[in-house]
């Protein structure tokens, strides 16, 4: 089978023929049929500090994938052959204090798939290989690209969900997938008002698309000055930050109202920094949220079924569906920032 394969600490990938894999008794054999590009996938591929961080060499990148089950071990009682599945990349242990109270999605002793945690194997494969416990079953003919973007889907979801945005209007700061998603899910889960802010014109339009009220442009206004306006100088009373941008992420307490609720999704890693603690923070009796993945498997089960009952449309993320053998333009194609969401074919 054809792979995609980091087998040294440096940059890039190199497509590679390799036997299909051989299974334990408690797992599964799976023909991929979509791997989807993560923001995070571009740090593995240059192989910066923060790979080294999330990642072992050697593996087989790519951690949002689906596809069919062609095999199953001796153990594996509840998956069948030709189940469609979808899987879960944060690998739980099952034993340690967060998986006892049924929080796999943070677990302590947390693997990962397609990063060499725990596994080599990765979905940039014709064929791949997990623990059955780590697949989700799809319920529905959602199409496998849909399937695909049930994972970022999913940390969207989570992080929205957290908030409570029924009848309430919510900001949502960056327009990228995650925040593209969250525009969705909020409106689907009955927010009242959507705004969203990014400096990308294009991104933005395709965020009305996607269900947005209010488009705001931070290279044309001022961010905290537009969303007081809005809201008659209140602030907004639920946001999401998914932008993961230093200054964005310092200065988005002072656009909220009293008793407001924030969620943090971005991948913010520079120091927290707030010039007015007391008046921003403690005085307006916030509530800070914060996720790491998906509610395993709650999460998924609601977003196949928004999916499904057609209330939100992820696909309109994808800007290319590209063949693995096309993996290097791909990966240029995303990180020359031209790409909203690649989804590669690992069959051609």
């Amino acid at each position: 089978m054809r792979a995609l394969l980091k087998d040294k600490p440096e940059k890039g990938y190199e497509l590679k023929e390799i036997p299909i894999p051989d299974i334990e008794s408690d797992e599964i054999l799976f023909k991929v049929e979509k791997v989807a590009i993560c923001g995070s996938d571009i740090a593995l591929y240059l192989w910066n500090e923060v790979a080294k961080v999330i990642a072992t060499v050697p593996f087989i990148p790519g951690h949002e994938a689906t596809g069919v089950v062609c095999k199953v071990g001796s153990d594996v009682k509840d998956i069948k052959v030709g189940a469609r599945i979808a899987i879960e990349n944060h690998f739980f242990c099952g034993n340690c204090y967060s998986c006892n109270r049924g929080r796999g999605d943070i677990c302590k002793n947390m693997n990962q798939y397609g990063h060499g945690k725990g596994t080599t194997h990765g979905g940039f494969s014709q064929f791949s290989v997990v623990k059955a416990r780590y697949c989700y079953q799809l319920k529905t003919n959602i199409s496998f690209l849909d399937a695909v973007l049930l994972e970022p889907m999913g940390v969207a979801h989570n992080g929205v969900s957290r908030i409570g945005v029924e009848n309430q209007e919510v900001l949502i700061i960056g327009a990228g997938a995650i925040g593209l998603l969250a525009t969705a899910v909020s409106k689907a889960l009955g927010a009242s008002k959507v705004m969203i802010a990014d400096i990308n014109s294009e991104r933005l339009q395709l965020a009305k698309k996607m269900g947005a009220d209010v488009l705001i442009n931070c290279k044309e206004v001022n961010l905290q000055e537009e969303v007081m306006r809005l809201t008659n100088g209140d602030g907004v009373p639920r946001l999401v930050e998914a932008s993961g941008a230093s200054p964005l992420v310092n200065t988005c307490f002072k656009m909220l109202q009293k008793g407001a609720h924030l969620v943090f999704i971005g991948l913010h890693r520079q120091p927290l920094v707030v010039d007015d603690f007391l008046n921003d923070i403690v005085f307006k009796s916030l509530t800070l949220h914060t996720v790491h993945g998906r509610r395993i498997f709650e999460t998924w089960t609601q977003c196949e079924k928004l999916i499904a009952d057609g209330k939100v449309d992820p696909k309109l993320i994808v800007s290319h569906d590209i063949k693995m053998t096309d993996w290097q333009n791909a990966f240029d194609t995303l990180m020359s920032g031209k790409a909203c969401k690649i989804v590669i074919d690992p069959q051609n």
